[in-house]
């Protein structure tokens, strides 16, 4: 009876003491099976590979950002670069930024014409001047050809022969004046002289037989821009294997960039010359 008394009594065991010994053993806190238990549950940490890849995510992110702002830029600056050629190209010449003139320079109202011309006179002979190259076209297409002034490359009816130019350049405002002669081979008749010209002003333009017969006379000039040429439009034809001196005296602007005539600067021990 002793031995009897002194065992312990043990509880009886329960269903919900067996559930909570299992959770024990699977690591869930005791905690019987639910939403509670699923909250306490361990959770999965940040990775290394996680965080290289949320960098690569950002990074890739900032670099669209700076291609797109980049590449707006350059549409912008190629947007003004187009609309200032064209500008130049159908308009009157304008100043640039630089002092240099955009575009081809024309002649002033009322060049070549004698002093004292009222202004309406100039007018008039500047639109009978148009009419004459409209005219001049048209005979073109009738052809079905281009006029010389047109044409990707010169004209070959005439053949240069000797080229003698003399140029005075002022530095005080950057502007050059100058005055070529071209001793000139005719190999098909024609009335037309043409030559590359481009960004300057003509003052004079004269066609003299063999530098000492008299003179040919000049009808017309105009400038040609799409294909950067000067014409000079006589009254009648150049006579075949015959030589003429072309002379042209001009002006224009000794330019800021790497076209034609112009200047550069360096600086030597803070000072630019």
């Amino acid at each position: 009876m002793a031995l009897e008394e002194k065992r312990e009594k043990r509880p009886p065991v329960t269903p919900m003491m067996i559930e909570e010994e299992a959770a024990l053993r699977n690591g869930s806190r005791g905690l019987p099976p639910g939403p509670w238990a699923e909250a306490a549950g361990p959770r999965p940490r940040t990775t290394e590979r996680h965080i290289a890849v949320h960098k690569r995510l950002v990074l890739g992110f900032a670099v669209s950002i700076l291609a797109l702002l980049a590449v707006t830029m350059i549409a912008v600056l190629l947007s003004v670069r187009f609309e200032e050629c064209g500008a130049a190209a159908d308009g009157p010449p304008r100043a640039g930024g630089n002092g240099s003139l955009s575009g081809v320079a024309r002649q002033p109202h009322g060049a070549g014409q004698p002093p004292g011309r009222p202004e309406e006179d100039a007018r008039g002979g500047e639109a009978a001047e148009e009419e004459e190259e409209e005219e001049e076209e048209e005979e073109w297409q009738r052809r079905r050809e281009l006029p010389p002034w047109a044409r990707p490359r010169l004209p070959r009816h005439l053949r240069p022969l000797h080229y003698n130019l003399m140029l005075t350049a002022f530095m005080e405002n950057f502007t050059f004046s100058g005055e070529v002669n071209v001793q000139l081979e005719v190999r098909n008749a024609s009335r037309y002289i043409v030559l590359h010209a481009h960004r300057m002003h003509i003052e004079a333009v004269r066609v003299a037989e063999d530098k000492l017969a008299g003179g040919v006379r000049v009808a017309r000039t105009f400038f040609y821009p799409q294909t950067q040429v000067f014409v000079v439009v006589l009254n009648r034809s150049l006579e075949v294997q015959r030589s003429y001196n072309l002379k042209i005296i001009y002006n224009a602007l000794i330019e800021n960039e790497l076209l034609g005539f112009f200047r550069s600067s360096y600086v030597l021990h803070g000072e630019r010359r």
